[in-house]
């Protein structure tokens, strides 16, 4: 029961879109029917507006954070894990946006800050150098959550490596547009805005 509830939990304080909660209290345009449509920070960001950029990349790590920290503070271990794995769905699959969310890329962040905080730094670290010098978002989360499995194994955490190696494949799935894009050479750099 414990993990049901946890994965519940966890799924409904992912599903929350701050994206579209923040530019609709700023009076922006609908966040779907620009850029990509999608409603992480990265979209937000072609708003023109980089407070509500950094402030949805905030709340979207937070919610996966208090889903971990909450949950672990009633049932530690595997319901952690599992309220996790349900902010990370809830995100990328929200009830209230029929189903189509945003890419996971901060909630990712923030379950991996609660669970395993040193890997979380070498996610940060990687997705920043590579952002940097390929202007690349989609191409920094990618090669930042590729790398996380093999960082929480190396900290001594076999079970979030576990966890993370599938949600790692499900970022992936969330990403396949900006692969298919990043081959061709179309793809949007940090920065570009909506045309």
């Amino acid at each position: 029961m414990s993990i049901f509830l946890a994965l519940v939990f966890g799924y409904f304080c992912g599903s929350i879109p701050f994206g579209l909660i923040l530019t609709r209290l700023a009076g922006t345009a609908d966040l779907r029917a620009i850029g990509s449509g999608n409603i992480g920070a990265t979209n937000v960001l072609r708003t023109g507006r980089k407070d509500l950029a950094a402030a949805t990349l905030l709340f979207d790590a937070l919610k996966g954070v208090a889903a971990v920290l909450i949950v672990g503070l009633i049932a530690p271990g595997l319901p952690q894990l599992t309220a996790a794995f349900g902010a990370f769905v809830g995100h990328v699959f929200p009830i209230w946006l029929k189903f189509k969310g945003g890419k996971g890329v901060a909630t990712f962040l923030g379950c991996l800050l609660a669970l395993d905080w040193p890997a979380g730094l070498v996610f940060i670290a990687l997705w920043l150098a590579v952002a940097t010098v390929t202007r690349y978002s989609s191409a920094a989360a990618l090669t930042a959550s590729a790398a996380t499995p093999v960082a929480a194994l190396l900290f001594g955490h076999p079970d979030v490596a576990a966890l993370f190696s599938i949600l790692t494949l499900l970022l992936w799935f969330t990403h396949r547009a900006n692969i298919a894009r990043l081959i061709g050479g179309t793809e949007s750099k940090i920065g570009a805005k909506a045309q």
